[in-house]
């Protein structure tokens, strides 16, 4: 018999990685999409949803990771559910939904640390559009969160070779990167459909980062993460494909198509709608330019027509190009 000492041991972050117990609440493509990463890599996953069978408590028990996948209208009540049901507080919560809350203008794991004082809460995010994943095509993505051992164990679940996953020790900012983004992707989608050229969309997007810096910075995240890939990159991949639904909201709009008939034909929530009103609240509130975001806003509640969106921007007064960049109030 061999000696305890002779016995052959797996590194824990490893052993994590191949039996650690995951809950996906939320039976979307993304959703669906992480829970198979997860699960190819020898996790053993349940998959939750308001319509399905399994019950929330059970479906919980026990669960080393709970990964939310949902819109950002269901997350508050959701967080209340779980609460209810009893999650461990060793247990890792964390969020993939991009938003901001309606009531309450909260980032979801906001909601999820206010609820779970306890829990560690990691934020996932990144260049991610769901169908490439499905189709196994290579990615990358951040988890982040103040509590870098929850996030090294959900980057150990969730890496694979096909996906390669980042740690940070900012949420804040990985979290609002993701989330403004889709607001700008809106824009863009705007911009192709009024088949204005590449000038003009290279110099959209590059308009749009110091804007969604000011908002980060403003809620003391770092500045560095919006030029990773929670940042600049999710920005590139949401405004440059056709996968994107925010993206095809604004080429809807573009084209003549009423906002109801463009969610309608989407199937499925563009989430930059709800944060565009949202972060208007926001930056009244805290007085942060955000002339993008309120011109998209302005359109989504038709109170000016695409073209004259682009024209009051490109009206705005003249100054150095770095002013804003170095702006972060």
């Amino acid at each position: 018999m061999a000696a305890a000492s002779e016995t052959p041991t797996v590194p824990l972050a490893e052993a994590l990685k191949q039996t650690a117990r995951v809950t996906v609440l939320g039976a979307g493509a993304w959703g669906t999409a992480l829970a198979r990463i997860a699960l190819n890599n020898g996790s053993l996953v349940q998959i939750w949803s308001r319509r399905g069978p399994l019950d929330l408590a059970q479906a919980v028990t026990d669960a080393d990771i709970v990964l939310l996948v949902i819109s950002m209208k269901g997350v508050a009540s959701l967080a209340q559910q779980l609460r209810s049901a009893g999650v461990a507080p060793s247990t890792i919560l964390v969020t993939a939904t991009k938003g901001l809350d309606p009531d309450t203008t909260r980032t979801p794991s906001k909601i999820l640390r206010d609820t779970f004082p306890e829990n560690p809460v990691v934020v996932l995010s990144g260049p991610n559009l769901s169908k490439e994943i499905e189709a196994g095509l290579p990615a990358a993505t951040v988890v982040a969160s103040t509590d870098l051992a929850a996030a090294a164990q959900v980057q150990q679940v969730y890496s694979s070779e096909r996906v390669r996953v980042y740690t940070s020790d900012d949420p804040v900012g990985a979290e609002l990167g993701g989330t403004l983004k889709n607001v700008v992707a809106i824009a863009v989608g705007v911009c192709d459909g009024l088949k204005l050229g590449s000038n003009a969309k290279s110099a959209l997007i590059t308009r749009a980062i110091p804007e969604i810096i000011r908002v980060g910075a403003h809620f003391g995240a770092n500045v560095e993460t919006f030029y990773g890939l929670s940042g600049l990159g999710d920005l590139l991949a949401t405004c440059d494909s056709p996968l994107s639904r925010n993206y095809r909201v604004g080429l809807g709009l573009a084209q003549g198509k009423a906002l109801p008939e463009i969610l309608d034909d989407l199937g499925s929530t563009a989430e930059g709608v709800n944060t565009a009103h949202v972060l208007m609240d926001i930056a009244n509130r805290e007085e942060i330019p955000v002339p993008i975001a309120r011109q998209v806003h302005r359109l989504l509640t038709s109170k000016i027509t695409p073209q004259e969106a682009v024209e009051t921007l490109m009206e705005r007064d003249l100054k150095p190009e770095y002013c804003d960049l170095s702006d972060h109030r």
